[in-house]
């Protein structure tokens, strides 16, 4: 596991859209995923990955297998926030945590993880360790914030 000073990391500016409230008139809790996915996503194609691609060359996929949300303050209609993706693990699974903060003071927002395991189809046979390739992507950025 990477220290916080190696950590590979991106971050992604969104402003929360009508369609992503709630009854309360805040984010539904679900669409922190999709956030998330949005940020990871970016991660991935900024360490040069793209998974669908690997997948029709390897036949293998990386299912979230684990995912969390701390919930701490409510995004609302119109507020622009930052999501940030952090790479913590690539060797046993790709787990990425994620941090959520208003853009404007940098009050936080919620905090997060998504894990991810690599799975050889059509077999469904989970494989105890990421690729060497896709581990060299993602760790080969080393010691800093991929721009």
């Amino acid at each position: 596991m990477k220290t916080d000073k190696q950590a590979v990391s991106c971050e992604i500016e969104r402003r929360v859209a009508f369609y992503e409230l709630d009854p309360m008139q805040i984010v539904w809790h679900g669409n922190y995923f999709n956030y998330y996915e949005d940020a990871r996503s970016v991660l991935f194609a900024r360490s040069g990955i793209n998974l669908n691609d690997y997948f029709k060359r390897t036949q293998l996929f990386f299912p979230i297998i684990r995912t969390s949300t701390k919930h701490i303050y409510p995004l609302r209609y119109g507020d622009e926030f930052i999501c940030k993706a952090t790479l913590v693990e690539a060797r046993i699974k790709i787990a990425v945590d994620f941090e959520i903060r208003l853009k404007d003071g940098g009050k936080l927002c919620t905090r997060g993880r998504t894990e991810q395991a690599a799975v050889k189809a059509p077999e469904m046979k989970i494989l105890y360790s990421i690729p060497e390739d896709i581990r060299n992507a993602l760790i080969g950025h080393e010691g800093r914030t991929i721009a």
